[in-house]
């Protein structure tokens, strides 16, 4: 995955970051927040997760399926149909 190690820090910075989104959660339910709080919480993490998955996801297509030059295509497009049938279950 040549894109993942070439953004490797920005990569890591974003899931950084969903990991506090994610203890954020988990302390207002600790806390006993109000439940909007928590569902706000809930949606910026999921967002934050999103948005990653989209940026590893374009890569990917852009970078296995639709260079010519790259070999395993075909592999690539069916990892690619795994992953999105995962996520969207």
């Amino acid at each position: 995955m040549s894109h993942t190690v070439r953004k490797k820090n920005k990569l890591l910075h974003r899931a950084r970051r969903i990991r506090g989104q994610v203890e954020a959660i988990e302390r207002a339910l600790g806390e006993e927040a109000e439940c909007g709080a928590v569902l706000q919480r809930i949606a910026a993490a999921r967002g934050a997760l999103d948005s990653l998955m989209s940026e590893v996801l374009e890569d990917h297509v852009r970078l296995h399926i639709l260079n010519p030059s790259m070999h395993g295509r075909r592999e690539a497009a069916d990892e690619l149909v795994d992953v999105l049938r995962s996520y969207l279950k």
